[in-house]
């Protein structure tokens, strides 16, 4: 009886966020469902992929650290969403090259790696929701990678900041978290803010 409500709204679910309900079915019989708390690590660096991930509910903080030690964040895995990340290992059959971490309460639907391929090939809808969802996520890395290399700091941590804050103008984030946002060292984050600090801003 528990397995058919989990089931039922998964299905509810895959529907609510336009996965053809054909598909959904697919997905609910040959998936398994992932509930996780904020803070889980989803995958790390040199692990192979298990499978094919959508988010349905919560996010997933995607990162990546540099041999300085120094970490960015590459994007996020919102609800509806798919990792590139993953889709990539899947595809390559490499092993993952950064890291996955969910920023609160996350479900998710993991399609194991086996089955993947098979889906890929026999069905038209699963096929678009990988690939649309690989190319959106491309673009929005490719505009990390130029604002990091192109724009600067200040501007960048400013439209960060404006864009956390809530309706009363709070912002519930450390240095450390908003330098990875940004790519940047927290002593960056903290001489910026400090200026601001000294300017009336």
């Amino acid at each position: 009886m528990r397995d058919n409500a989990v089931s039922s709204a998964a299905l509810q679910a895959l529907e609510a966020i336009n996965v053809p309900r054909a598909l959904g079915e697919r997905l609910v019989r040959e998936g398994r469902f992932i509930d996780l708390p904020a803070g889980a690590r989803v995958f790390a660096p040199g692990q192979a992929c298990q499978g094919w991930i959508l988010v349905l509910g919560g996010c997933v903080r995607v990162t990546f650290t540099a041999d300085t030690g120094r970490e960015i964040v590459l994007y996020r895995v919102a609800r509806g969403q798919s990792c590139v990340m993953t889709t990539a290992c899947l595809l390559g059959e490499e092993p993952y090259g950064a890291s996955g971490e969910t920023e609160a309460e996350t479900k998710a639907l993991m399609v194991p790696a086996s089955i993947v391929g098979r889906l890929l090939d026999d069905a038209p809808e699963f096929r678009r929701l990988v690939f649309q969802g690989f190319g959106r996520r491309l673009s929005e890395i490719l505009k990390t990678m130029e604002d990091a290399m192109f724009h600067r700091v200040d501007a960048r941590l400013a439209r960060l900041l404006v864009g956390k804050a809530d309706e009363h103008g709070r912002i519930e984030a450390t240095q450390t978290e908003l330098a990875a946002d940004l790519g940047t060292a927290r002593e960056v984050v903290s001489r910026l803010l400090a200026r601001w600090a000294e300017e009336g801003m």
